[in-house]
């Protein structure tokens, strides 16, 4: 008789324990890898840095970024682009291919550095 009474009983502290769990918290922020991309999905609320959908966007190779950072590099990058195109016009009048280290070491990198320096100042 002892048996089904502790099964009974057991059965009572189950069910009991069933209706305390409460249905679990799903968090809202997006973590991981993918997190921006589940952002942009709408499936997470914002990313553990923080961004919502709204300040999160697709650059030109199809990357999830964010709005503000990238402005931030564009703008960085506007700032060096002279030089950039200066070094780029040097290398080309120079036949200069392959990594030479500008105002290194070798004679054709100070040839480099020179060229590069006239046509940015010019």
């Amino acid at each position: 008789m002892a048996l089904p009474m502790k099964k009974a009983a057991m059965k009572a502290a189950k069910a009991g324990a069933m209706k305390a769990m409460k249905a679990k918290k799903v968090s809202k922020v997006a973590k991981g890898k993918f997190a921006k991309a589940v952002v942009m999905r709408g499936s997470k609320a914002k990313t553990s840095g923080g961004l919502t959908k709204d300040q999160l966007f697709k650059n030109k190779r199809g990357k999830i970024v964010s709005k503000k950072a990238s402005a931030a590099g564009k703008k960085r990058f506007a700032a060096i682009k002279g030089w950039f195109d200066a070094v780029k016009s040097a290398r080309k009048a120079l036949n200069v291919s392959g990594f030479v280290a500008i105002n290194g070491k070798t004679s054709q990198g100070k040839a480099l550095y020179a060229k590069a320096k006239a046509m940015y100042s010019s």
